[in-house]
Order: structure tokens, then C-alpha cells, then sequence
């Protein structure tokens, strides 16, 4: 009875090795930024925008991706010792530009060419105007586990701020952090979450404190090439007198090809710390 338990046993165990041998993925770890993956070869298009919630996979060897909004608008309110100041930002092609160095390193730059901010305070009454050049982020992706598959994958995402934003879009400081954007494989859904620590320098002082982000981003298609997302986004901030973020988030995705993705949604603000809308329009393509 042992022997023939143990012979089925070993059947099951090998017929699952014969078909995950069937569809493994093929071997492109020889790969890189001057030996590109052949079209063939690469992934689906799995973007790290709209949602705050980084995608775990990279961009394949040897191919770029770019990532904007064409347009967004955020607006915030906040009071300080019974003085309300409201605040509007317009964003023009903010963008996320990112090349595959080796088969599971991608090289990000996160670049704001141009910003318009209207501050507007209500008692005593006064309004100021800026536009300018963001900040300069520089990210680094190295996925873990599943970059290929359709399961569970894992990457870690270290960046840091360069404040080249001077002044109202800036802190002026330089600024980092590690993300660890997860995804796990469920038919027919796409479901990701992050989890991230911040370092950001203090408002008032010298020093520097940490900021603990989480998000959950869930999707799929609902009709065709559209696709519905919904997301929760959390940041609590150490330093003395923060308040908590938290967002809402949800858009829509248009897949025109294997290459292009059209998106358009809003940001919704839970808590008074938290930006209170933002709605964006843009796209994600690779080459």
C-alpha cells in the first residue's frame, strides 16, 4: 500500500513538473540594455502609473517606456492657527521615463517639466502665483520574483530626490526611500500593493524623519480594452504636528495596443493633511 501511495504519489509530483517545464518562460537573463528582448519575448505592458501603487515588473532589457500625465490639477486646503489657505497646482507632462538595463533592472527618472501653483489665503486676504521646474527623482527597480509569470511577483524600488524644484516646488532638500511594490496572480483581476519607507527632511529644523506608506491598488476589465481601477493610499509621517494622508483613487485604461495605454481618473482626500482632488488624464507607452 506504501509503495503504491508513494508511486502515485511521485506521478502527481512529476506531471506538475512536466507541465510547469511546459510553460516556463524562455531564458532572458542574457538580456540587456545593448542586447534588447526581442518583441517577441517582452512582457505585457505592466506600467507603475496612474495608481500610487508601483508595478513589481520591469521594463524588458534594451526597450524605454514613458509614463505621463498630459495634464493634472490637484487642489488643497489647509488652516494653521485659524488661517485657511487654499492651494491649486497645475501640472503640464509630468512623467516617469524608464529603460530596461538587464532583464529584471529597469533605470527610472521622475521629471515635473512644468508646474503652476496659486496659493490663496482667505483672512487676512492675499494670493501668490509660481511656475517652475519639479524635482528630479531618480529610481532604481530590481525585481525579486515573477517578473515573467502571470503569479505572485516582488521587486524593491530604492530612490532619491534631487530638489531642482527650487523654492514653492521643493523642499529644497535631497530626499529618499525604498518601495516594495507585490502583485499577486488572480485570474481575470490585477491586484498590487506597496509597501514603502520614506526619509523626508523635517519642515521646521535640520533633521530628518521617516514616513511609513502603504497602498492597494485592484483592477480589471470590465469591457473589451477597458479596464476599471480602484486604490486605498496611506502615509503617516513621524515628525511632530504631521498629519495622516490617506487617499481614495480610482480610473479608467484604454489598451489602443500592446504598446499604448490611454488613462484618465481622480484622487479623492480621506483626511484634511490629504490633497483633496486631483483629477489626471495621460498615458503609458513603451518602445
Amino acid at each position: 500500500m506504501k509503495s503504491t501511495t508513494s508511486f502515485l504519489l511521485l506521478a502527481t509530483v512529476g506531471t506538475f513538473a512536466s507541465a510547469a517545464a511546459e510553460t516556463q518562460s524562455p531564458d532572458k537573463s542574457g538580456y540587456t540594455l545593448f542586447r534588447p528582448t526581442p518583441d517577441a519575448q517582452m512582457r505585457e505592458l505592466s506600467p507603475d502609473r496612474p495608481d500610487k501603487t508601483d508595478s513589481p515588473r520591469t521594463v524588458d532589457a534594451g526597450h524605454v517606456s514613458l509614463e505621463m500625465d498630459f495634464f493634472n490639477f490637484g487642489r488643497f486646503r489647509d488652516e494653521d492657527n485659524g488661517v485657511v489657505t487654499r492651494t491649486h497646482v497645475y501640472q503640464v507632462a509630468p512623467m516617469n521615463l524608464k529603460v530596461g538595463l538587464l532583464n529584471s533592472v529597469d533605470l527610472q527618472a521622475q521629471i515635473s517639466p512644468y508646474s503652476w501653483k496659486s496659493e490663496r489665503t482667505l483672512s487676512p486676504a492675499s494670493q501668490t502665483r509660481t511656475t517652475g521646474f519639479g524635482d528630479v527623482i531618480p529610481r532604481l527597480k530590481v525585481n525579486l520574483v515573477g517578473n515573467d509569470g502571470e503569479g505572485f511577483a516582488l521587486a524593491v524600488m530604492p530612490f532619491v530626490k534631487i530638489p531642482t524644484g527650487r523654492g514653492r516646488f521643493s523642499s529644497d532638500e535631497f530626499e529618499g526611500g525604498l518601495k516594495v511594490p507585490y502583485a499577486f496572480g488572480v485570474p481575470d483581476w490585477e491586484i498590487g500593493l506597496q509597501a514603502e519607507l520614506d526619509v523626508n527632511h523635517d519642515q521646521v529644523g535640520s533633521d530628518y524623519h521617516p514616513h511609513i506608506v502603504n497602498s492597494i491598488s485592484i483592477g480589471r476589465p470590465i469591457w473589451g480594452r477597458l479596464g476599471y481601477y480602484v486604490e486605498y493610499f496611506s502615509d503617516v509621517s513621524t515628525e511632530p504636528g504631521a498629519g495622516f494622508v490617506s487617499t481614495f483613487d480610482t480610473w479608467f485604461t484604454y489598451s489602443v495596443n500592446k504598446n499604448l495605454r490611454l488613462e484618465a481618473g481622480v484622487y479623492v482626500g480621506l483626511t484634511k493633511a490629504s490633497e483633496q482632488l486631483h483629477p489626471f488624464i495621460g498615458m503609458s507607452f513603451r518602445y
